[in-house]
């Protein structure tokens, strides 16, 4: 995670997977220059978000992917 407590994501593209169904029990995920990325809670938009580094969420990613039920 990064520990940048003054980035700005007032203008970050906040998305959803297409997966997700139309309740808000879901996160959303925005990609944020200087290769990070944001992650927070789609029922509460305004408030705290997660700030990782693209290493940190591809690794992530991948294990989520590798282990998912298909």
């Amino acid at each position: 995670m990064s520990d940048n407590h003054d980035l700005d994501l007032s203008k970050a593209h906040w998305f959803k997977s297409a997966r997700s169904s139309a309740a808000k029990d879901c996160v959303e995920v925005a990609f944020l220059p200087g290769s990070l990325v944001g992650v927070r809670d789609s029922k509460n938009s305004s408030g705290p978000a997660l700030v990782f580094g693209n290493d940190a969420w591809t690794a992530f990613t991948t294990t989520i992917a590798s282990n998912s039920i298909r």
